[in-house]
């Protein structure tokens, strides 16, 4: 029997082909949707379970980012995911925030991810007492000169660690917003470019507050993604003892792919496909943050933007040449729960950020297109 979407929950419906064309109830959600016309079939963008629909491809994405999450995997075990996330941020010129506690290798991320993409690597351990110029460097008198010259701080690499964000004061803090925006420095009354790509990891405790200043909502909305590790299994801890015995794999490991490739990767993403029914359901999930009942403050349009450019990057990785809205689906709460404001009451009624984008996302109808128009 052909299978179709319910249009509110996106569950499928089996059903008999005399019904099509008709009016039925959906079992999952129980509101009433028109099956299509078995002529004209409609399908969600595609089905990512339907080969004939999607087939991934040898793309100089896919392959890059084969190589750079397969060796990274040597040295952190079973975070497949959550690694791939990483680098869908990176491929998407965007930079990410690990909230989690400490000793589930958020550093042994970021470096196994700087090295594999052959990427200088740099680590800034952010305290109370650290200056914005610890950051970004200062002009240092040279007396044979008898003048200033500029000694480049920390702030100038590929792949920047920011280890516990959140106990930096925010003037230190504040050092960080136009690398993270505009991929520059100013310092002196003078700007300096950084080397692209850039590439910021900040990491903050979630749950020892004491001393820390909190990342302020314009600063959030400068992280792509937040993301989190998690503790690993017992099998996979087991075998983290074990890869661990004589040395760490860090020591061992070696560059993958350079940062040229990497750059090329990011020009490619921008030339995957977005359909404009799903850069519209893009639009849609941002916008009905802004009106919930429970959100203060919605997402911005460089939300939007994030979402847009996330989508492709996760496709390209994947080795697909346009987005679904399944990848948006996926992708949005890590994009847009670090970016929402909740309610004092809302708070209080012990509804969080994920509770509200699942509503969200539940809320809102999958665009569909017809077969033929899918790689148009």
């Amino acid at each position: 029997m052909p299978k179709s979407p319910c249009h509110i929950c996106n569950q499928p419906l089996e059903y008999p082909e005399e019904l099509a064309g008709q009016q039925v109830e959906c079992p999952h959600c129980g509101t009433q949707t028109k099956l299509p016309v078995m002529s004209d079939i409609l399908v969600r963008i595609p089905s990512a379970v339907d080969e004939s629909i999607r087939q991934s491809t040898e793309s100089p994405i896919a392959s890059v980012a084969q190589k750079v999450l397969s060796n990274m995997g040597k040295v952190v075990v079973g975070k497949e995911e959550t690694m791939a996330l990483a680098l869908t941020a990176c491929l998407a010129d965007g930079h990410v925030l690990f909230e989690d506690v400490p000793g589930v290798a958020k550093t042994m991320l970021a470096r196994a991810m700087a090295i594999s993409m052959g990427c200088p690597f740099k680590r800034i351990q952010c305290t109370p007492d650290l200056l914005p110029s610890d950051i970004s460097g200062s002009s240092v008198f040279n007396p044979k000169t008898t003048d200033f010259e500029f000694r480049a701080g920390p702030l100038f690499t590929q792949v920047l660690l920011a280890d516990e964000i959140n106990r930096a004061t925010p003037r230190a803090q504040s050092a960080l917003l136009e690398a993270m925006a505009e991929r520059k420095v100013t310092v002196d009354g003078k700007t300096h470019a950084l080397e692209a790509p850039f590439f910021l990891i900040a990491t903050q405790n979630p749950i020892d507050h004491e001393g820390t200043f909190p990342l302020p909502e314009a600063q959030l909305d400068r992280f792509l993604m937040r993301l989190q590790l998690g503790y690993p299994g017992t099998d996979l801890e087991i075998q983290m003892l074990q890869n661990n015995q004589l040395q760490h794999p860090i020591e061992t490991l070696e560059a993958v792919t350079d940062s040229s490739e990497v750059l090329e990767c990011q020009t490619a993403v921008r030339n995957i496909k977005v359909h404009p029914k799903v850069a519209g359901y893009i639009v849609d999930i941002v916008e009905a943050s802004r009106g919930h009942d429970d959100i203060q403050l919605g997402a911005s349009p460089r939300a939007s933007l994030a979402l847009f450019r996330c989508a492709q990057a996760y496709a390209g990785i994947h080795g697909y040449d346009f987005v679904t809205p399944d990848d948006v689906k996926y992708l949005a709460p890590f994009i847009m729960m670090h970016r929402l404001l909740l309610k004092p009451e809302t708070r209080l009624r012990k509804r969080s950020s994920k509770d509200i984008m699942r509503d969200i996302l539940n809320s809102i109808s999958v665009p569909q297109i017809r077969t033929e128009d899918l790689n148009a």
